[in-house]
């Protein structure tokens, strides 16, 4: 555990915002470091700037694969100085997700050196791991190139949960952006112009109703429904001048309960303005899969859950990997001033992997 723990701080010392590459890079390095001090073979890949590491029993496949991810959203630079009290752990990245790297990191190691005393190699591990830099800014340069070149039978992405919280669904997402355009005109004569501003607003207020639970044609299990948030706003470039445009993005999350093609139908109804679809991210579900039964074998106090959030988990089923969430306690404190995870959850996590892999 206090190995753990120190290589944690240590990760939590990079900067590994995506504002700043080069400690992405620093961070990489310190990673594959870690690897070549106990012997392991691994591959790094870079893709448009994005490092990610795995390191597997042989070329691309394993059997089962630990994911996790070294980069974490902004945060002011004292985030970055990791401080351990009250049998917690602080910092910028410390449950999301850099405990993760460190957990996979030290169990890979401690069954690879026990393979070597016995005269096995790397080849014969039952367990990789795959570190990314990219899963706060939508993974699409980490995992979800990273996955295309990996096999595996069954994948735990440590990167959500807790000890006792096995997620085995997430919803998909959908970025959508509202573009209104109207007519210019001084502010002192606003009758002469067509405000842009408001007309989004308008637009937006037609598609709110979209999103209530009323109108949903079902009763969802508590916020298990789709959901709108909108997230960002531009308009206008004076305060004395009457906006010509303005727009809105759109965050969407969505279940299986929504026909999401239907849904864009709709809202592209409602609204004056065009509707551009920027991303469009699948759900995320365990499907069927024996391996499920073994962890929860391993793990008896885990329950099975779901999260409105998302990971690079939904990037599994394009390859037809199943896998799960799951992870350390943090008191759901991700991306918040006071983000820390629980130390002794961290070694109950360890534990039950580690049977989990013994029995696979």
């Amino acid at each position: 555990m206090r190995e753990i723990v120190e290589l944690t701080k240590a990760l939590i010392r990079f900067k590994t915002r995506a504002s700043e590459p080069e400690e992405l890079q620093r961070c990489a390095q310190f990673i594959a470091s870690t690897l070549d001090d106990c012997g392991a073979v691994y591959h790094r890949q870079d893709a448009n700037g994005i490092p990610s590491i795995w390191a597997l029993p042989q070329a691309g496949r394993t059997k089962i694969l630990l994911m996790s991810h070294f980069d974490v959203v902004d945060g002011p630079d004292e985030m970055f100085e990791p401080v351990e009290t009250d049998g917690k752990l602080f910092g910028r990245g410390a449950v999301d997700d850099k405990y993760a790297v460190a957990l996979s990191l030290v169990l890979f190691r401690n069954h690879l050196t026990a393979l070597k005393k016995r005269g096995i190699g790397q080849s014969a591990m039952p367990v990789g791991i795959l570190m990314t830099g990219d899963e706060e800014t939508g993974g699409c340069n980490g995992a979800a190139k990273a996955i295309a070149r990996i096999r595996a039978d069954f994948c735990i992405a440590l990167d959500g949960g807790d000890t006792g919280r096995i997620i085995t669904r997430e919803k998909g997402i959908l970025r959508i952006k509202v573009t209104a355009s109207g007519k210019s005109a001084h502010g002192s004569r606003p009758w002469l112009g067509n405000n842009a501003i408001e007309i989004l607003m308008d637009d937006l207020a037609r598609l709110k109703p979209l999103f209530d639970r009323e109108t949903l044609g079902y009763e969802p299990e508590g916020h298990w429904h789709r959901t709108l948030n909108i997230g960002l706003i531009a308009g206008g470039s004076a305060v004395n001048q009457v906006p010509d445009e303005a727009a809105a993005h759109l965050d969407i999350r969505y279940t299986e309960h929504d026909d999401v093609p239907n849904l864009i139908d709709e809202m592209e109804r409602r609204i004056q303005s065009p509707l551009t679809v920027l991303t469009r991210e699948p759900i995320f579900s365990t499907g069927r899969t024996p391996y499920l039964d073994l962890l929860q074998q391993s793990a008896p106090h885990a329950r099975l859950g779901r999260e409105d959030g998302a990971s690079d988990a939904r990037f599994l089923a394009a390859h037809g990997i199943p896998g799960v969430v799951w992870g350390a306690d943090g008191d759901h404190t991700q991306h918040a001033a006071d983000e820390h995870v629980d130390i002794d959850s961290i070694g109950r996590l360890y534990a039950a992997l580690d049977r989990f892999i013994a029995a696979c």
